[in-house]
């Protein structure tokens, strides 16, 4: 290490993009790509031609960009309101905070409410692994519980005893995903009962990455719970991945807050564009949500006909795949193995330490995961067997 490094930061592993290609290099497009939850479509042509018109005649790369947001902001705000069914007034501009994709409003969370020794988190493994990885990298600690493994509730009564014992610093801040990455499932109603009993002091964070997916939202909640703040992205359903645009939803002292440390001209022009465009076009780009929610229903009564297989039902564009073993070294050795051979065969999906999350793609590419699925499992029916 430098010996100006932190010393902690030794034993970090960098976030690597695209875990599965185990390669340095981007991932080619010989590969089903179902590995990252990404939609498995591109913007429509004409949205393109027009983002590209857009980019010649509007955009001046020699200014900055709008570092306000405030068009953005009231297009999310419109969308938010709409979505949920609420009055169009009752979010506002002022309710809305725009980052560099999610990360950059997690990261800014934490500055704002832990940093300097004021506080750590909480969140239940499995989950959404930069929670976790961002406060680490500020100096937060990180509190963890696990989940019920048929339902994958939080284990309700570890986070209640871990916020009642943890000090010095003491939980400010506890992450939920809603639905949950990599298990699909949205909070059930104990979960939320738990949530809306914690005291003011602590931040509650609801990721919902996949609300377009799910169609299930706490946005409603907001105006009672002023700690409460919901994220959402332009990533999934949007399909602006590659453009990096995330926003949140909360009551306006906390967006003030969350202005005065998120970085100034955060977002490039061009996504500030792009995801305008998105959602004046809203219309066109969700449409294509039903076609994925039927593709994962079919792949998820498909995979569950499979006795070696757990599959858990699913309110996201993934899957959570298990195998049925007590064996947990063979278990991990097992899926380790599909893992490779779905790589080799020419699908990539992310491996994690109890089971397998496969993105739902095109119908083509979710045909050929099936195929190539089955054809590795034939490989372990003595998983049959050792259940």
């Amino acid at each position: 290490m430098l010996p100006f490094i932190r010393s902690d930061l030794a034993q970090f592993t960098a976030y690597k993009p695209h875990p599965s290609s185990n390669t340095a290099e981007p991932v080619t497009t010989k590969f089903d790509r179902l590995d990252t939850n990404e939609s498995p479509e591109d913007l429509p042509p004409e949205l393109k031609e027009k983002l590209a018109w857009t980019y010649q005649q509007v955009i001046e790369t020699n200014r900055y960009p709008d570092g306000g947001h405030e068009l953005l902001k009231d297009a999310i705000a419109e969308y938010v309101n709409e979505s949920a069914n609420l009055s169009s007034a009752l979010f506002t501009a002022t309710n809305i905070s725009v980052g560099n994709g999610s990360d950059e409003l997690i990261r800014s969370l934490l500055i704002a409410t832990c940093l300097g020794g004021e506080g750590s988190i909480l969140v239940a493994n499995p989950t959404f692994s930069m929670y976790g990885i961002l406060a680490q990298t500020l100096g937060i600690g990180v509190v963890t519980v696990g989940r019920n493994q048929t339902n994958f509730e939080i284990d309700i009564k570890a986070a209640q005893t871990a916020i009642t014992q943890t000090q010095n610093p003491p939980i400010r801040v506890v992450f939920v995903v809603h639905p949950n990455s990599p298990t699909a499932n949205l909070l059930t109603a104990a979960e939320l009962a738990w949530l809306r009993s914690l005291p003011e002091e602590i931040l509650v964070v609801i990721d919902e990455a996949y609300f377009e997916f799910s169609q299930n939202t706490l946005v409603g909640e907001l105006v009672q719970r002023p700690n409460w703040i919901i994220l959402r992205t332009f990533s999934k359903a949007f399909r602006l991945a590659a453009l990096r645009v995330g926003y949140c939803i909360a009551h306006p002292e906390a967006i003030a807050i969350l202005e005065k440390v998120r970085l100034p001209y955060n977002l490039p022009s061009f996504s500030l564009a792009a995801a305008l465009v998105a959602l004046q076009n809203r219309q066109l780009l969700l449409s294509s949500i039903l076609q994925t929610q039927n593709e994962r229903d079919k792949l998820i009564a498909t995979l569950a006909q499979h006795p070696a297989l757990q599959v858990a039902e699913s309110a996201a564009n993934f899957v959570y795949l298990r195998l049925q073993s007590n064996n947990s070294d063979s278990q991990n050795t097992t899926l380790q193995s599909l893992h490779q051979q779905l790589r080799s065969a020419g699908t990539l999906v992310r491996l994690l330490n109890e089971g397998l999350r496969i993105t739902i793609g095109t119908p083509e590419e979710n045909s050929r995961t099936l195929e190539r699925l089955q054809a590795a499992m034939a490989n372990f029916e003595y998983l049959v067997s050792s259940s």
